[in-house]
């Protein structure tokens, strides 16, 4: 709320100068503890006057008290038109309000919860459910190269989009090439015996760790994944100590010479 009147609407001395009536107005509504000072006034119309006070609520920091005042034309009777409480300029607000769809995320999802799939999604296609479909989808699998998939009972089945989606996804991830782990690590899940191979096309790229003693036991790996839990690490070679200790003086003894 600006502290002058606007000049979009012409200004009007009556419902300008009605700051007691606004703020009584404000008082009534609120109390009067929870009114504090004046801001200013903004025209919105002719004849149309919105006096903003400060709120004095705790539980509302920043916002503001607006109360709206008009008068009948060729009347000087100024009478309340609307009382509303409004964020104002350093309020604090909820943020955005976004569906139940958009706010979900990964994790959310618990016992009981459903979450709809749209049929217009672009992550699936129709998936085959029928034997007698088999020979029209050979004669058509020249044209579509590893774009069919059977679907055993399943109306949809990955698309192109959601296969890459999911890979974009896991190489990003906790198990991807990329992580802390994977630079350190002395091999790669594609030559660990741990590793279990998957099918599809996502199978070049991705398997699934089969090791208890790896943080990704159970999880989609990518092959160029790694960590120390690797099969084919090497149990370091025992150290022989040649040194003993005295029993009387704690003094080592070098055993290599005579």
């Amino acid at each position: 709320m600006t502290p002058t009147a606007s000049g979009e609407a012409k200004r009007d001395s009556a419902l300008v100068a009605a700051v007691d009536i606004a703020r009584a107005a404000a008082e009534a509504d609120a109390g009067a503890e929870m009114v504090g000072e004046h801001l200013g006034v903004v025209m919105e119309d002719e004849r149309l006057a919105t006096h903003a006070f400060g709120c004095l609520n705790p539980g509302y920091v920043g916002w503001q008290w607006a109360v709206t005042l008009t008068r009948a034309p060729r009347a000087k009777v100024v009478t309340v038109n609307d009382v509303a409480l409004l964020p104002g300029p350093d309020a604090i607000v909820a943020p955005a309000w976004l569906p139940w769809s958009e706010r979900v995320r990964p994790g959310d999802l618990g016992p009981g919860d459903v979450l709809p799939t749209l049929p217009d999604d672009e992550r699936l296609i129709a998936g085959l459910t029928g034997e007698e479909d088999l020979e029209s989808v050979a004669s058509l699998s020249p044209l579509h190269p590893g774009q069919w998939e059977l679907g055993l009972g399943r109306l949809r089945v990955l698309s192109p989009l959601g296969r890459d989606d999911a890979a974009d996804r896991w190489v990003s991830g906790d198990f991807g090439p990329t992580t802390p782990m994977a630079r350190q690590a002395s091999g790669e899940c594609s030559t660990c015996g741990f590793m279990l191979p998957m099918g599809g096309a996502l199978g070049q790229q991705f398997a699934v760790c089969a090791n208890p003693m790896s943080p990704a036991d159970g999880r989609v790996v990518a092959l160029a994944f790694g960590c120390g839990a690797h099969s084919e690490v090497e149990p370091e070679a025992e150290v022989r100590s040649t040194l003993a200790q005295d029993e009387l003086n704690w003094d080592p003894l070098d055993l290599g010479h005579s």
